[in-house]
């Protein structure tokens, strides 16, 4: 039976309609082995995740210091942008994990700055496996489905958007909704996001921890040795990495940020996104740096600072491409190739400031 949890969060942040399971360990480099050479899915598999390096953190909060104030600037576009989309109650859906600290401070913010009745639920979508149904199903059980404002932190590639909208849309047609599939998110590097606050490829600070800036949960899983036909999607619960937990501090601090800027409507004025340019530019992104180091799958290329710092934790990176090498943006980056002994690659022209190819693997 699906019960509904919290992670670390307080009831009052979010309810994650995600599964607690227990999943053996499978080392990065067999997993990579295993979805390249075997095709098994990402999904099924989970690398238990180790806590980050003492300079790791010191990275993590100098970025903090840097951009928590554009973070918190784009918050704020974004949930205007929100409270002007939908009349009535907001249904926040953010898409664990990295959906699940944006969401958590844009209910706060509708409901302290913009006076309005917020939920928050965090619920899983797999690429090439779809959104968790059984988890639409139980907030659809209990809210509108014109309600719903799905919530991502940013876009690479516009993979998870794409996933999201074909998922609706195969559900509405099955069960005779009109839930809107647009995805709203901080930044849109790909132009495929329905709203973004930014297209700037800036350090999210959020993005550059795992599980204990998420609430300790893992990212999702999808094996049906541990999750039935009637379960939510799985997870992990980190409880023992509690003392390293930054989830509700990091909240606090966003949230602070907001009070102090949400009167400086100078600062909130957001520039235009074009986002046929940057559906532009990222096709010829990929038609390049396919052609200039041999990559043959798309799923290999991790573009933005986002993306790239995922690959670099969680699989076995092949090759760092920085635009500046002197960017503090991509200090934790370098940081990590270095651990990880990942060759960089300087290239001034690069559209992002950073890309990572994920390691091909043969055997």
């Amino acid at each position: 039976m699906n019960t509904v949890f919290t992670g670390s969060y307080t009831p009052d942040d979010v309810q994650f309609l995600l599964k607690p399971i227990d999943v053996p360990d499978t080392p990065v480099a067999e997993k990579e082995r295993r979805i390249q050479v075997e095709k098994r899915h990402y999904s099924e598999m989970l690398s238990r995740e180790s806590l980050p390096s003492v300079d790791y953190m010191t990275i993590f909060h100098q970025a903090m210091q840097q951009n928590q104030q554009q973070m918190a600037v784009d918050c704020i576009r974004l949930a205007e942008k929100i409270a002007a989309s939908r009349n009535g109650d907001i249904v926040l859906v953010s898409l664990a994990r990295a959906g699940t600290p944006v969401g958590v401070i844009l209910k706060h913010t509708l409901a302290e700055h913009c006076q309005r009745q917020v939920w928050h639920y965090s619920i899983s979508i797999i690429r090439d496996r779809g959104i968790d149904e059984n988890a639409l199903q139980y907030i659809l059980a209990r809210h509108s489905g014109s309600s719903l404002v799905f919530i991502d932190g940013w876009t690479g590639k516009g993979v998870i958007a794409r996933e999201l909208h074909k998922s609706i849309k195969d559900f509405n047609q099955r069960h005779q909704f009109a839930i809107d599939s647009g995805l709203y998110v901080l930044v849109d590097l790909a132009g495929v996001a329905a709203i973004a606050a930014s297209s700037d490829d800036y350090l999210i600070p959020s993005a550059i921890l795992n599980a204990t800036i998420s609430g300790l949960i893992s990212r999702s899983i999808l094996n049906s040795d541990y999750i039935g036909r009637e379960d939510f999607h799985g997870c992990v619960f980190y409880e023992n990495f509690q003392n390293a937990d930054l989830s509700l501090w990091f909240i606090s601090e966003m949230c602070a940020q907001i009070r102090a800027l949400w009167d400086d409507t100078v600062a909130c004025t957001a520039q235009p996104i074009d986002q046929q340019a940057l559906q532009q530019r990222s096709q010829q992104f990929l038609i390049e740096v396919k052609h200039d180091y041999g990559v043959t799958d798309e799923n290999r290329v991790k573009p933005g600072v986002g993306e790239a710092t995922r690959v670099l934790l969680r699989r076995v990176p092949d090759l760092l491409l920085l635009r500046d090498q002197q960017d503090l943006a991509v200090a934790h980056l370098n940081v990590l190739a270095q651990e990880k002994q990942v060759p960089i690659i300087y290239d001034a022209d690069l559209p992002y400031r950073a890309v990572s190819l994920i390691k091909e693997v043969t055997a």
